[in-house]
């Protein structure tokens, strides 16, 4: 299964209520990713651009995307952003495929 990588922001709202009363949101995202057949790899908050990370297993991409606007839609991130993941070995077929692409540089 393809594997996704989230960035998020919670809004000032959700920090306070997460101060107000602190939760552990790994479950949370668990049953999210869960109900479509995927599985949370990891979880973590950080400093910097973006309050948290996560790290999932999804069976397509129409599965996570379903997942993100879910999310998403709840009000409580500033900011969501999901990138699909590649293995090392799609990432060399990709390199193999593209050489057969014959890209034309915009005015070339």
């Amino acid at each position: 299964m393809p594997l996704y990588l989230s960035k998020f922001s919670y809004t000032p709202e959700t920090w306070a209520r997460l101060i107000g009363n602190p939760e552990d949101r790994r479950k949370a995202a668990q049953s999210y990713i869960e109900s479509v057949g995927g599985k949370l790899h990891g979880f973590w908050y950080a400093f910097g651009a973006h309050d948290g990370y996560s790290l999932w297993e999804a069976p397509d991409n129409v599965s996570m995307a379903a997942v993100a606007l879910a999310i998403g839609s709840g009000g409580a991130l500033s900011s969501n952003e999901t990138t699909v993941l590649l293995t090392v070995d799609e990432t060399i077929d990709a390199l193999r495929m593209a050489k057969d692409v014959h890209y034309r540089a915009p005015g070339a």
